[in-house]
């Protein structure tokens, strides 16, 4: 997401802070930010995302904190990711997305994640991932693949076709096993 002005850069933040602690304010922001190392490694992400439009030297600065946190928790999500609002990361740690992902609203997503690119075969490029999803642990999503509103992806699933709006994929290769949707797993909506 572009963020070109600090109104938009709070909202952003402020939507993630909503999704990891239920709650917004100045307290519930510091303590989120020092305890909560998705949200503190979001916070950096959004903040690259307003500076590189902003300020070359801010950016900077917001550049160098997001790589270092993205060595200090194992999280790889190229600030040039779309990322759009209350992004949630449960566990942090081997977490790698491709920058040409685009990811929508209320996504959750947890350690051992991969969402990367393909680079031939039909399903060449990155994945979409829809509103309201949730990515349980050791998922991959390999490929130019749409993945719908309300699904949730299955722990191990390895992802390689499309997954329809409200229904729970899993196994290697995934299948629809449900659906159920993710309803349950997507928490303090915005």
């Amino acid at each position: 997401m572009n963020l070109n002005s600090l109104k938009m850069f709070k909202e952003f933040v402020y939507a993630d802070l909503f999704r990891h602690s239920g709650s917004t304010g100045l307290r519930i922001f510091l303590k989120s930010y020092f305890k909560i190392p998705g949200f503190r490694y979001m916070f950096w992400f959004r903040a690259v995302n307003y500076c590189v439009n902003v300020n070359a030297v801010l950016a900077l600065i917001a550049r160098a904190r997001l790589r270092h946190y993205t060595f200090k928790y194992g999280i790889m999500i190229p600030y040039t990711t779309q990322i759009d609002k209350g992004f949630y990361i449960g566990h942090f740690s081997c977490i790698v997305i491709s920058s040409e992902v685009v990811i929508g609203k209320n996504v959750n997503i947890s350690q051992g994640v991969t969402i990367g690119k393909s680079f031939r075969g039909e399903r060449q490029g990155a994945a979409v991932i829809g509103d309201e999803v949730y990515i349980a642990p050791g998922a991959k999503i390999v490929g130019k693949i749409i993945i719908g509103r309300n699904v949730a992806i299955g722990a191990n699933a390895v992802v390689i076709k499309d997954v329809p709006e409200n229904s729970v994929a899993g196994g290697i290769p995934a299948k629809i096993i449900s659906m159920n949707g993710a309803e349950g797993y997507i928490n303090n909506k915005v």
